[in-house]
């Protein structure tokens, strides 16, 4: 896995156009407010935790490359399966009369709140869940926070992630499919999700950094750095689950901000036994339940 694969993907956290888009904001806020500076320094970027991080997403993303993704059945394969049941259940359906361009806005827009919806749970299930937070807590145990730490999941995890990829994508175009035939498509750019880009564009890589950047009453719609910053903090960690919009946590009862700018403590509770890149894919396996 060619490290250029990651910078040049729309679909990845760390394109390059999000990195730019996130130091510019980030810029700003320092501008705004040169406490901030502080947040750039090496003692930060250069941290145990972050070249942790750094040697962890390389070895990583080869574990992903060539033993997690040829293993996972993909979002078309599940689409297949369930347009031949949906066939057999119910019959072929003449294709609805519905313009193709609000097929796309619907479908693009369908994709992306079910995504949404499947994450905020699968994520709040991994903390929930004793033995799958063995796993997850690989993620939390970072106690300083970079753009690379969003790439501290374990490769059981990311199966967990790909395969409720597959199933949400899958579903929703099967349905698509079925009941408008072949109209469907994605609104994109840059090979990606619109809304994935916006979402990119507007200081995504800030959430795993420490410039506490706030979308003020928006937040009530959308997760903003802060809140997932908060997410890593050991005090409010099992709060604030989403990925992008925050109603799940509003549904839920998950959801938490506050209007104090305290000094927050990132990490695990307890001790930390994710020291190294290989205790980071060993440990869960050894850790009793």
């Amino acid at each position: 896995m060619e490290f250029s694969s990651y910078i040049f993907d729309a679909n990845q956290r760390i394109f390059w156009l999000y990195l730019l888009s996130s130091l510019a904001i980030a810029l700003v806020m320092i501008k705004l407010h040169p406490k901030y500076k502080s947040y750039f320094t090496k003692k930060i970027l250069w941290s145990e935790s972050s070249i942790l991080d750094y040697k962890y997403f390389i070895l990583n993303a080869f574990v992903k490359t060539f033993l997690i993704l040829p293993l996972l059945i993909g979002a078309n394969e599940v689409a297949l399966i369930l347009i031949q049941f949906l066939q057999t259940v119910f019959g072929y359906l003449q294709p609805l009369h519905v313009a193709k361009e609000n097929v796309v806005l619907l479908y693009t827009l369908s994709l992306f709140i079910i995504g949404d919806f499947t994450r905020y749970w699968l994520h709040r299930f991994l903390h929930t869940s004793t033995l799958l937070w063995r796993f997850h807590r690989i993620h939390h145990s970072a106690e300083v926070l970079n753009p690379f730490t969003f790439y501290r999941v374990h490769p059981v995890e990311n199966i967990l992630f790909g395969l409720r990829h597959a199933l949400s994508a899958g579903i929703v175009s099967a349905i698509f499919i079925y009941l408008f035939g072949a109209k469907i498509g994605t609104i994109e750019f840059f090979g990606t999700n619109i809304f994935v880009f916006i979402f990119g564009l507007l200081g995504a890589n800030l959430r795993h950094s420490h410039i506490p950047l706030r979308y003020g009453i928006f937040e009530h719609l959308f997760i903003s750095p802060y809140m997932h910053q908060l997410h890593h903090t050991k005090k409010h960690s099992h709060q604030n689950f989403g990925g992008v919009l925050s109603i799940w946590d509003k549904i839920f009862h998950t959801w938490h901000v506050q209007t104090t700018q305290e000094n927050q403590i990132y990490g695990l509770e307890e001790k930390n036994p994710h020291t190294t890149v290989w205790s980071l894919f060993y440990e869960p396996f050894l850790r009793k339940i």
